[in-house]
């Protein structure tokens, strides 16, 4: 048996390749004529991602791409109706994060999941529209790659010039994640996702009492996404020109980890289209790639602040293959040389892997100062009495302040690496 931790996105360990399959992108399906939806897509259907969207108001978001989608009489015009929506999209889940406009619903502010599950429903439109001009399946992906990017914010990333207002102002880019491990409890919600919510576009003071400028993008829990290059194609142009970089993702129960060390394997958890890979992390040149990165985070002042109630710990383990030998072992002090990566400090799952991109493309733009890396939130906990997804509720008080609360502790761990 595969030993798994499937408790976080980064801790998920298995050591089996598992391939569940998806439906095709668009394809009609010859026996009803109907186009199938994605693993993703098939659960917008059951109760709580329903209450979820109705409770914060973004149940009409489907319907009304659907309608600005019947109102395109060109694929060009249906390009700039998909990128303009995904683009709403996101900036009003920031807004709402945020506390501007209107408070639709009883969710808190906070919640990450109405743009996930939304997006979900958009998705779905643009699979089964059929427009009266020709759209193959080439162009339609097209379609869903524009989506896709305006509706996490990776298209959107600017900063300020570097005039003289804002020439003492940080720039800082983080990212963060989709919910996940869905078929296991649909009411799950990513404190990472609501963390680059809350903070994009926002100035955050740091512990030196100056400013830094952070902006945000949000990652899906997919294998072949990260093998497509969305996360360099996201990042390289933006890395020269920023202060600092880090990735964020959901982590072990009760504690941050800042991750010393990422590796370049994938180790078979399943993703959120219940697919699996079980290999070396896909890249470009990949002669030339490393088995390990490591960050460039000042992960002692972080470890040694007080940002917050949860204790942050600088982990160096890692599992790996000593050079010679044929046997992963567990090491608690990081790689030792010539060893190949089995899981990072974070893991061998998709946070390991966009810790592992993020800093690899770093060192392959050249930029070996630049502070960057993964941080770990803590597992984001329903109430004791409301663990229990076949009876639970969608949200409790205890839900929304560990989810405040680490909101709240990741933008201080932000502004005391962007002073240090």
């Amino acid at each position: 048996m595969p030993r798994i931790r499937p408790v976080s996105l980064g801790l998920a360990l298995a050591s089996t390749a598992l391939v569940l399959g998806t439906p095709p992108a668009s394809a009609t399906d010859p026996a009803t004529g109907t186009v199938p939806v994605t693993v993703e897509e098939a659960r917008l259907d059951r109760a709580a991602p329903q209450e979820i969207l109705r409770r914060s108001g973004f149940d009409a978001v489907a319907r009304e791409f659907a309608d600005a989608l019947a109102d395109t009489d060109s694929y060009r015009e249906a390009e700039r109706t998909v990128e303009r929506q995904g683009a709403r999209l996101w900036q009003r889940a920031v807004d709402r994060a945020q506390g501007r406009g209107p408070a639709r619903g009883d969710l808190s502010r906070d919640d990450d999941r109405p743009l996930y599950w939304a997006r979900l429903g958009m998705t779905r439109e643009l699979r089964s529209w059929q427009p009266g001009f020709a759209l193959d399946d080439t162009a339609r992906a097209r379609l869903f790659d524009r989506l896709e990017r305006s509706s996490r914010g990776q298209d959107s990333i600017r900063y300020p010039g570097k005039g003289k207002k804002n020439k003492a102002v940080k720039r800082v880019l983080m990212t963060g994640f989709d919910p996940f491990t869905l078929d296991r409890d649909t009411r799950i919600s990513n404190p990472s996702g609501a963390t680059a919510l809350a903070l994009d576009g926002t100035l955050i003071r740091t512990a030196d009492g100056g400013l830094a400028r952070v902006e945000t993008a949000v990652f899906p829990v997919r294998w072949q996404d990260f093998a497509d290059g969305s996360v360099e194609r996201t990042l390289r142009a933006h890395l020269p020109k920023v202060d600092l970089f880090t990735t964020v993702s959901q982590g072990r129960v009760g504690r941050f980890d800042i991750e010393r060390h990422n590796g370049a394997w994938r180790g078979g958890f399943p993703d959120n289209e219940n697919l699996s890979r079980t290999e070396t992390v896909p890249v470009t040149d990949p002669a030339t790639q490393p088995q390990w990165t490591t960050t460039t985070l000042p992960y002692r002042a972080i470890v040694a602040a007080d940002t917050g109630r949860f204790p942050v710990y600088d982990n160096t383990t890692v599992t790996e293959v000593p050079a010679g030998a044929s046997t992963p072992v567990n090491r608690a002090d990081g790689p030792t040389a010539g060893s190949a990566a089995r899981a990072g400090g974070g893991g061998n799952y998709l946070s390991n892997e966009i810790a592992y991109r993020a800093t690899l493309l770093r060192d392959r733009l050249g930029l070996p100062g630049l502070p960057g890396g993964h941080v770990h939130t803590p597992v984001l906990q329903f109430g004791a009495d409301n663990t229990d997804p076949a009876t639970g509720t969608v949200t409790d008080p205890e839900f929304v302040r560990n989810r405040l609360d680490i909101i709240a502790q990741v933008r201080a761990v932000i502004g005391v690496a962007a002073s240090s």
